[in-house]
């Protein structure tokens, strides 16, 4: 019997985030969810997850911010982070932005709305490499 992976999803939108649990739900995964980037921190503090799906624009703490925090910090920079936003900037928040202030070193990018298959597909690559 294998232990089910556990997803932080991350998002000011209720709606988002409920739609996106539902979409890990289905396809096996245990989810928690966060409103905010801070909520995302202590909840990533307390326990952390096996991978983060994370919105960008978000209020008081923003994407970009808890990626780059995530990263930088040994205990917590194995994590996995999918960027799922509706920011839609050439290359918005992974890794390869030319732009200092949004650079985020994500694992991947989906722009919204993606679809279920996506949103699972990247996430299955992420937990298997």
């Amino acid at each position: 019997m294998s232990i089910k992976k556990r997803i932080l999803v991350v998002d000011d939108e209720p709606d988002q985030c409920a739609l996106v649990q539902r979409i890990l739900e289905k396809a096996g995964y245990v989810v928690d969810v966060a409103y905010d980037g801070c909520e995302c921190l202590q909840k990533v503090r307390a326990h952390p997850p096996d991978a983060i799906v994370l919105d960008v624009v978000m209020p008081e703490t923003d994407g970009y911010t808890v990626c780059r925090t995530l990263k930088t910090n040994r205990k917590y920079c194995h994590i996995p982070i999918m960027i799922l936003t509706a920011e839609v900037s050439p290359l918005t928040a992974t890794r390869f932005s030319r732009d200092p202030d949004l650079y985020a070193d994500a694992d991947d990018y989906l722009p919204k709305p993606a679809s279920a298959e996506e949103i699972t597909r990247s996430l299955d690559h992420l937990l298997n490499r």
